[in-house]
């Protein structure tokens, strides 16, 4: 019974995605079209900020978002600026979205996407600054490239990425942390601006990192320290 009851949840709530106002989503990789509510085509490329959150604030993803809890709480923190969090789990974004509608957060969004295809979906220099946040480390050897700062993802950030935008990783995994740091030390034009390897041990340099996932506290409770690495992918290194 539990597993035929947990699968009437996903159901129920891919369902409901299609009512929210404040989710798009891809169905078919093969296919770079997006839906929005009622499961309408939509062509929001370029005009994300204009279209869905009619402004012309800068936008910043979340990539790997799961149920949204640091876009939210970015979104919360930031009201000058537009947030999506981006996650291929469409029964994960559905709680994100949901409590944006409840908050009535007007400047998050979620978008159901596999992360490497974020270049079919904005144009260039449209994305603002990116959010890595405790994203699964893929820790075997044969999966590094699917690391979320493997130079193919990387690639695909700089196509969407404004001239010196941000990107933002934190994580407890130490071997990510480390793998990050050398995929940046071989990848032409990046640039480390801040690295840390315990965030709590010292003054935080960034206010959005004050925010905590559940996840995240649940490191802290096991003792895990918190790794944290903002660079850029050109321009601007660390001194």
């Amino acid at each position: 019974m539990p597993p035929v009851m947990s699968k009437r949840n996903k159901l129920q709530k891919f369902a409901e995605l299609l009512t929210f106002p404040n989710v798009y989503e891809n169905f078919n990789p093969m296919e770079p079209q997006l839906y929005g509510i009622n499961g309408e085509p939509v062509s929001m490329k370029g005009e994300w900020a204009s279209k869905h959150f009619g402004n012309d604030n800068p936008i910043t993803l979340e990539l790997a978002c799961g149920r949204g809890e640091y876009t939210l709480g970015l979104a919360q923190q930031n009201p000058h600026r537009n947030f999506i969090g981006l996650d291929v789990k469409g029964a994960r974004i559905w709680k994100g979205a949901r409590i944006a509608l409840e908050k009535g957060l007007k400047n998050a969004a979620f978008l159901r996407i596999r992360i490497e295809q974020v270049a079919n979906f904005f144009e260039p220099g449209e994305v603002s600054e990116i959010w890595i946040t405790f994203p699964d480390p893929f820790l075997r050897k044969s999966k590094a490239n699917r690391r979320l700062t493997a130079p193919r993802f990387l690639d695909a950030y700089k196509k969407v990425l404004r001239p010196g935008g941000l990107i933002h990783l934190k994580t407890d995994e130490p071997n990510l942390y480390e793998f990050t740091l050398e995929v940046l030390a071989e990848y032409p034009g990046a640039g480390i601006l801040y690295q840390e390897e315990d965030i709590y041990s010292k003054p935080l340099p960034v206010p959005e990192l004050e925010l905590k996932t559940y996840y995240e506290r649940m490191h802290l409770e096991e003792g895990k320290a918190i790794k944290y690495v903002r660079f850029r992918l050109e321009g601007q290194k660390r001194h």
